[in-house]
């Protein structure tokens, strides 16, 4: 049973993972237009920055990721080996 409620919080196509990164991006622009209200500025703009370039960053491992995780799976096929 456990599995099958793990299993909703596994990302399992590109389609999902731009879904996350949307609303990975949503989320940061709102933080970063804060960091640009409460320390105007050059200070502001750093923090804006960073905050969207989080979203680039963890975006781009989760589509490597999921790359990955099929290369993987069609060379076990290959081998015959039981998926996890």
């Amino acid at each position: 049973m456990l599995r099958k409620i793990a299993r909703l919080f596994v990302i399992k196509t590109r389609f999902e993972a731009f879904l996350i990164i949307y609303a990975l991006a949503l989320g940061s622009t709102a933080r970063g237009s804060a960091y640009l209200e409460q320390f105007p500025g050059f200070g502001g703009q750093l923090l804006f920055l960073a905050t969207t370039g989080a979203v680039f960053l963890a975006g781009a491992k989760m589509l490597d990721c999921i790359r990955l995780e099929k290369e993987v799976a069609q060379l076990r096929a290959q081998a015959g080996e039981r998926p996890d």
